[in-house]
């Protein structure tokens, strides 16, 4: 039996873990599919206070994870499966393999959608990004490319304004998902060009390792051209990793679980933190935020029930 089960190993989890490991709770961690969260498939973070000159994404994760292991947290590779919050304890099954909790943290995280191209995953840090807040600030005076046609391709291309000298919003349609407001926004920003009933095929180059243009290809016409650009940034979502809890925890219409102050899911003693439940923000800051918050809870409710 495990007073406090955390799924997810990014900064939520592992905040929560530090936290929870403190406290004297001897936490068990998850790592689920993507070890580490969003930051270990990042480079360069320059947005976390305490680092005046940045530190690789991998290398804070990892740094998180040590200082939970040093309080006596425990962590278990595996992805969650499927759980059952119907009854105490709770159950959690990791790999085909039940474990037991007086409580749950949810940090699963959101993973990016991305466009299933093999040169795009090979650029992942080097130009292809999901995450403009994060990257934004590495392409001053710069052009750049924005991918999708919703409120986020939106917000990511007028934020990327900032900093590029240009900014190509590519959408596979003429027509848009965006709101007018948001869409009306980009379309009168001097810097932001539109470019519809658009793909792209490839990622440029391969040689130079890094982004320096895209294969496009327009969908009425079948023309092929190769478009310059510095970075690609996929603004088409992201999903919540909340397939194990269908079913027993409130989702809003996208996916992501529903909170009240800040943490408490519907049930008792189930606590979601991070991007999970986070669909504004998304950052590494607010979801280490949260999960401290979580682990706070977890330690009250512990002692509520006389844990």
């Amino acid at each position: 039996m495990r007073n406090v089960v955390i799924i997810g190993s990014g900064c939520a989890g592992n905040t929560a873990a530090i936290y929870t490991a403190r406290a004297n709770l001897r936490p068990l961690v998850v790592t689920g599919h993507e070890s580490g969260g969003q930051l270990a498939l990042t480079t360069l973070v320059e947005n976390f206070p305490g680092f005046p000159e940045g530190i690789q994404g991998p290398e804070l994760v990892d740094n998180m994870k040590r200082q939970a292991e040093h309080f006596g947290a425990e962590y278990m590779h595996g992805n969650v499966l499927d759980t059952d919050f119907s009854a105490r304890p709770f159950r959690v099954n990791v790999e085909g393999e039940w474990v037991e909790a007086r409580t749950v943290i949810i940090a699963s995280g959101a993973s990016a959608r991305w466009l299933g191209l093999e040169s795009e995953q090979k650029y992942k840090g080097y130009g292809v990004s999901a995450c403009a807040t994060c990257d934004g600030f590495f392409f001053r005076d710069k052009e750049v490319v924005v991918i999708g046609g919703g409120d986020s391709a939106m917000e990511e291309a007028l934020f990327l304004t900032r900093f590029a000298t240009k900014v190509t919003l590519i959408h596979r349609r003429e027509q848009f998902r965006a709101s007018k407001i948001m869409l009306d926004r980009a379309r009168k920003h001097e810097k932001i060009r539109f470019l519809t009933n658009t793909v792209v095929e490839e990622v440029h180059d391969v040689l130079k390792k890094e982004v320096t243009g895209l294969k496009l290809r327009n969908m009425k016409t079948g023309e092929v051209c190769d478009y310059p650009t510095s970075a690609l940034f996929l603004g088409i979502g992201h999903i919540p990793n909340t397939a194990p809890f269908a079913g027993q925890l409130e989702t809003d219409v996208d996916g992501y679980l529903k909170t009240r102050d800040y943490v408490f899911t519907a049930v008792p003693g189930v606590f979601a933190s991070g991007d999970v439940s986070d669909r504004r923000y998304r950052q590494a800051i607010s979801a280490a935020g949260t999960g401290c918050m979580a682990a706070i809870e977890v330690e009250r409710y512990l002692e509520e029930q006389g844990r």
